[in-house]
Formats: structure tokens, sequence, C-alpha cells
């Protein structure tokens, strides 16, 4: 059973980018102007130089998305049974957009992964889109407010990228972290053809069905 990372997040937070931007891939995790896209848990795996394998859940964003309050009901159930009960599930990452700052949402969410023993990685999403200095406080807000490691990241820059993958691989590989082997930024394809590698010599993580 594959160690997994969950990407969570409101569905204005810019997940879909992100994910394309760790698998180096455009169009892995779909992007819509619309948000509320992913409208269940999408797969992907992600293999890396050194041979390990991990494997990427893009999760249904919440708060505002352009459903049905139904639909959207049906995917809180979805979303709370999987990360409750999956059993390969080591790391959830949540994705705040640093513009706007932690949400009641977001907390709600990070009290609840607390309350059942979840580890999260909270990533401030779209910092590109700030100053270095509004970005850095915001970075510091976050954590002040939320008492938890926080991070900037950028789906569009790549900032923040690759300490990202070096936290979740830490937590999701913990036997693998001191070993010596390469970072987790070096990820590659299994199986189809993959498209030309980037600048780093990453290339694309590969689509799974949900019950892998």
């Amino acid at each position: 059973m594959r160690p997994e990372i969950a990407f969570a997040g409101r569905s204005n937070a810019g997940k879909s980018t992100l994910l394309n931007r760790i698998a180096q891939r455009r169009a892995l995790a779909r992007t819509s102007k619309t948000p509320g896209c992913t409208r269940g848990v999408v797969l992907f795996e992600l293999r890396l130089r050194d041979g390990s394998v991990l494997h990427v859940a893009d999760l249904p964003g919440y708060g505002f998305a352009d459903r049905s309050r139904k639909e959207r009901a049906r995917w809180g159930v979805h979303l709370e049974e999987y990360v409750a009960r999956r059993a390969s599930l080591r790391v959830v990452v949540v994705l705040i957009d640093s513009r706007r700052g932690p949400q009641p949402d977001d907390v709600q969410l990070l009290e609840w992964l607390a309350h059942i023993r979840r580890t999260p990685v909270v990533a401030l999403t779209k910092i590109d889109k700030l100053s270095r200095n509004e970005a850095r406080a915001a970075v510091e807000s976050a954590r002040r407010e939320l008492g938890v490691p926080v991070l900037g990241v950028s789906g569009e820059t790549g900032e923040g990228r690759e300490e990202l993958l070096r936290r979740v691989r830490a937590l999701a590989l913990p036997e693998e972290a001191h070993t010596g082997t390469n970072t987790a930024s070096d990820a590659g394809p299994k199986g189809a053809e993959s498209p030309p590698a980037e600048a780093d010599g990453t290339a694309a993580a590969q689509p799974l069905s949900p019950n892998a």
C-alpha cells in the first residue's frame, strides 16, 4: 500500500495549479476559472528519482463552488470519509489563499484533522500575487493564528515547491528521510509515455483509479 498525500483547500485556493506544478505537467489536474471542478477524490502516482512512490489525492474543494448545495453536501461527506478512514493516508496538505488568510472553514478543517490525528501541512498559495514583504507577513500571520508550521507556495512560479515536497516526503516516507536519497522534487512518471522534462529534470505523475 503506497503512502498517500492529500491536497485540500477552498475551491478557489489554486489547488489544481499547484498540483500541476508539483507534477511538472500542465494538465494533470483540471484547472478552471469556475471554482469547484474537482467533484471526487482524484488520485495520481508520483514516482521519485530514488524509486520511492507516493500517491497524491486531489480532494474536492470546500467553501464556495458553482454547484448545488445538495451536491456540495455530498462532497463534504465523501471528503470526511476518505480523510478519516483512508489507511494509506499520511499527510493532508491544507492550501490557503495567501491574499485572504485562514478562513473559518480552513480553521475548522485543521481542528478536525487534529481531532482525528491526521498530520497537516499548511501552505499559503498564490504568494506570487504579493510582494516579498507581504508574503513574509502573510506566512507569519497564518503561523501565529493557526499555531502550526506554514510555508508559502506558488503554482504559477514554482516558489516553495521544493520545500513543500521535502516536508511531505519526510512525513510520508520517514524511514527514508535520512538515508541520503534524492529529494522528492525529482519526480517522474510510471507507465505511459511522459512529456518532455522540465528544467529540474522532473516529469508527470500518472492518474490512478480512486480504488488504488
